[in-house]
């Protein structure tokens, strides 16, 4: 088939960046952790060329950084930056809800709250059991899922970036949190319900206390 060599490098590069996105999310491959193009592609059994370009793609996302003559090493992100995160994250979530309250949801969403109820579930249990590697798989997809409700692949992508570089910051320090799960935000359910019922007010405040809670977190850093 033409084109089929540029479809499975394709593929492969995205393998190789998902694989690598969940190592770095499990705290496997920590902040300040340098490698090259060439120890990725030996422990992958693969070739330079879609390790290189796996590497960039998530340079691009802000978890990588390249380092000079180097290869590249996993981004450290600061109290500020995390702040900062969450600035912008409470902006853009904001007025997503505020459009689904004037709006309403987009045709055919009652089949992704569905889904989006049954991701809250699975991520509140994880957060109440202190599954850290769990709760971000389901955490991730759930709010990838939520702001999907407002059909705009911009704003979704935007926040899904965003969230990913959270966790990368946030994983280091809750695997040494002695109090885990009281760190862990827990409230997705009720998220989603609010949301189900159209109910501005408590989306409102269930998403501010939601930010609260990251930045008092953080604050004890």
């Amino acid at each position: 088939m033409p084109g089929s060599g540029a479809v499975t490098r394709n593929t492969l590069r995205q393998q190789i960046a998902d694989a690598l996105r969940d190592e770095v999310l499990a705290g496997r491959l920590p902040p300040g952790t340098e490698f090259t193009v060439k120890q990725i592609a030996e422990q992958y059994e693969v070739s330079a060329t879609p390790v290189r370009e796996a590497l960039v793609d998530l340079s691009a996302q802000g978890l990588l950084e390249l380092v000079q003559h180097r290869g590249f090493r996993v981004r450290i992100f600061t109290v500020d930056d995390f702040r900062g995160m969450i600035e912008a994250r409470s902006l853009v979530v904001d007025g997503i809800f505020r459009r689904l309250a004037e709006r309403g949801t987009a045709p055919g969403s009652g089949e992704l709250l569905v889904s989006v109820r049954r991701r809250g579930e699975e991520a509140r249990r994880a957060a109440q059991s202190g599954s850290l590697e769990v709760l971000i798989g389901y955490d991730l997809r759930f709010w990838r899922e939520l702001s999907g409700l407002v059909a705009n692949t911009y704003i979704s992508e935007f926040l899904h970036r965003i969230r990913v570089q959270c966790w990368v910051f946030a994983v280091p320090h809750l695997q040494r949190e002695p109090q885990l799960r009281a760190a862990l935000w827990d409230r997705h359910s009720e998220l989603v319900e609010a949301v189900t019922l159209a109910d501005a007010d408590a989306v409102r405040g269930i998403v501010r206390g939601y930010n609260e809670h990251a930045l008092a977190w953080a604050a004890r850093l």
